[in-house]
């Protein structure tokens, strides 16, 4: 009997062992599989987009200066024009009337100016033989300096009707594109009507704008030397790279009130008239960073509006830790402090585990993070 005993009590030791050892696997075999990448620094080049809008450095809209019927187009919508070409005519048998009639009203008023110059020299005759009282020498004088008056009157009526005539043929401002001519021919037109616009393509502007954080990044970027980042791309509206580099010019005065951002102004060459007034594309402007500590958006979550992430210690513990960034980018941030070069942290499903916990951590390398 008590061999019997002796045989039961071995079986249930062997039991319990074995379940030990089954109870530890399983929980070796439970710890949550994570990608971990090192923090290492790099100089890497930052490339940020930004929705841009297209002008032409010069866009103008032909207006008609004076009422009338059009009478002749002389060009047609996408065409190129040269500086002082012949675009539009507007019927113009009334503004020559007028300018015949004001020249009429010009010669007549010299003519009086010359009888009057000529009255003037009779009566100082007649006063110097004191035929006459010297009163009609001052008459004289003044009969003259009115008729003179009406000549500059009459001058400016005509030099005005040569103007409205002028006013009839409408020329191009500069080398350009024409746009849409919304009237047709015959058309009755008034003083202000739109006739087209003419655009000058040969440069474009770019406008995009810029919070206020990446603006006093650029601006301190600058003061310390760094010109290249007043170079910039354009990606057109198809997603393809356009072939020429702009420049940026300028910045506006002001931040927007709404959206905390301000404008920036790049000048792309435009020399084979691709890009086209009004266009849309994005702008990529590249900043050079020098042995930055970056880290990918994934690995960062937020609470009570300050930035943490995971970081992994000696026994695949994690930790959360608070880091302060410097800039924000699309996917990654770039580490201002609160982080060093040689941490391992958590660099995905930071959702999915609490601080403390061990981890079964798969290495990922920085590069590959920051290529997706």
């Amino acid at each position: 009997m008590r061999q019997y005993t002796g045989i039961f009590t071995s079986l249930i030791a062997l039991f319990m062992a074995g379940c030990a050892t089954k109870g530890e696997g399983t929980h070796k075999e439970g710890l949550k599989s994570l990608p971990v990448t090192t923090l290492v620094t790099k100089d890497t080049l930052l490339h940020r987009s930004y929705v841009a809008d297209i002008q032409a450095v010069q866009n103008v809209e032909i207006r008609a200066r004076v009422n009338g019927f059009l009478d002749k187009i002389y060009i047609d919508e996408g065409k190129e024009v040269k500086k002082g070409q012949l675009l539009f005519g507007i019927s113009d048998a009334e503004y020559r009337a007028e300018l015949a009639k004001a020249k009429a009203v010009l010669s007549s008023a010299v003519a009086e100016s010359k009888a009057a110059a000529l009255e003037l020299d009779r009566v100082k005759l007649l006063v110097d033989k004191k035929v006459i009282a010297p009163s009609e020498l001052e008459v004289a004088n003044a009969k003259l300096a009115a008729a003179e008056a009406k000549i500059e009157e009459a001058r400016s009526a005509a030099s005005n009707a040569e103007m409205r005539l002028s006013y009839t043929s409408i020329r191009a401002p500069f080398n350009g594109i024409v746009d849409r001519i919304p009237l047709k021919k015959g058309s009755l037109i008034n003083e202000g009507t739109l006739l087209t616009t003419v655009s000058d393509t040969r440069d474009v502007y770019a406008y995009f704008n810029v919070s206020e954080t990446e603006y006093l990044q650029y601006t301190k970027a600058l003061a310390k030397g760094n010109s290249s980042n007043r170079k910039v791309a354009l990606v057109l509206a198809d997603g393809t790279d356009y072939h020429e580099t702009g420049k940026i010019e300028t910045i506006e005065g002001e931040f927007e009130a709404n959206t905390g951002s301000i404008a920036f102004r790049a000048r792309f060459p435009n020399p084979s008239k691709l890009l086209k007034h009004g266009a849309s594309g994005k702008v990529l402007l590249t900043t050079k960073m020098d042995s930055a500590l970056i880290i990918p958006q994934k690995a960062v979550f937020e609470m009570q509006d300050k930035n943490y992430v995971f970081v992994v210690d000696g026994a695949n513990k994690v930790k959360m830790k608070n880091f302060v960034p410097e800039a924000r980018f699309a996917h990654f941030y770039i580490v201002k402090s609160g982080l060093k070069p040689g941490e391992r942290i958590v660099c995905e499903g930071v959702r999915n585990i609490r601080d403390g916990v061990q981890i079964s951590p798969r290495s990922m390398s920085m590069d590959s993070l920051l290529s997706l």
